[in-house]
């Protein structure tokens, strides 16, 4: 079977991991980027990889089937839309969207053509998580009283309107994947412009996620002024509680429990040392081969973006109504 060809825009950071990605995986035949150093880059450690600083050779060239989108979010959502336009398939970083009247049009003209619409929520995709996602589910950590993700690190490089925005996609849809709910509720919100340069860079929510009668706390904690990199998950059970710890090497995932005597007992799951990106862009591939709807669709970008949009109307005290969306199937 041909593998499809696939053209990566954007070779920032991100976008150059997608890069290593999609060419180990025998599909990557173009690279776009306005910036010509970047591109001199990739036509050096990939000479034989097109390459371009204009979007629309990508969209016009027959060869192309699908578009990875990794660019600042605030041009996701007009990328995105040409390439649908244009009949290509779409992979689009998180957010999906900033808003989420975009990311239901995005939906439905994917639909409507009979295209794949990916969003990179890469932790759907992390063995650990969906490890810790099989734990939960089997009752190993009892009944669930709390879940909490700290996302912090050292960002000069700020781009998105708050930290939210660039680091609380990840952590809202792990939590409600792992805890297998979209009806989630946003309780409290508070986030502060340390710098006085008009971004909050720090922040935090705290939300309610329903679990069939059953509601569950949480809290999110994001930084960019934080010099040491926290990546820490932590949920806590009647028997046993979870924290999986994403910046260490080794050993992310342990559980904590106590003896009758008061002990503490730690145990170390046994999962893949896959590597999630790898993963996430495998299962594109795949769903472009099969035409299957990829595990993390547009619906699973609604409740994020609908989720920011209304922490964002409460950060700047504007008033927000709630799109209730119709999911595909």
């Amino acid at each position: 079977m041909e593998l499809p060809k696939v053209a990566v825009a954007g070779c920032g950071a991100w976008g150059k991991n997608l890069i290593r990605n999609f060419y180990q995986l025998n599909v990557l035949d173009a690279v776009c980027d306005v910036s010509d150093f970047r591109l001199d880059e990739i036509r050096r450690d990939y000479p034989e990889i097109k390459v371009s600083n204009d979007f629309e050779k990508v969209l016009t060239d027959p060869e192309i089937k699908a578009v990875v989108i990794a660019t600042p979010s605030d041009t996701h959502f007009d990328l995105a839309l040409r390439s649908l336009k244009a009949n290509k398939h779409v992979y689009i970083e998180k957010p999906m969207a900033r808003d989420v009247k975009h990311a239901v049009e995005l939906n439905e003209l994917a639909t409507s053509k009979n295209l794949i619409l990916m969003v990179g929520h890469l932790l759907l995709y992390h063995p650990a998580v969906n490890c810790l996602k099989a734990l939960i589910a089997s009752g190993e950590l009892g009944e669930l009283l709390f879940i909490r993700s700290d996302r912090m690190n050292f960002n000069m490089g700020r781009r998105d309107w708050s930290v939210l925005w660039d680091l609380a996609p990840h952590d809202i849809s792990m939590m409600s994947y792992l805890l297998d709910t979209d009806d989630i509720d946003v309780n409290r919100v508070g986030g502060w412009d340390t710098l006085n340069d008009g971004l909050v860079d720090v922040a935090y929510l705290d939300l309610s996620f329903s679990l069939n009668s059953k509601v569950i706390p949480g809290q999110i904690r994001n930084s960019w002024i934080d010099p040491q990199k926290l990546v820490r998950l932590t949920v806590n059970g009647s028997l046993k509680s979870a924290i999986l710890n994403d910046a260490q090497s080794e050993n992310k995932l342990a559980l904590h429990s106590l003896t009758k005597e008061g002990r503490m007992v730690v145990e170390y799951p046994v999962y893949s040392d896959s590597e999630p990106l790898h993963l996430e862009c495998e299962h594109f591939v795949k769903c472009l081969i099969t035409g299957d709807r990829p595990r993390t669709d547009a619906n699973n970008a609604y409740l994020v973006v609908n989720i920011l949009a209304e922490v964002e109307n409460r950060l700047t005290k504007r008033p927000f109504q709630k799109i209730k969306v119709v999911k595909s199937r």
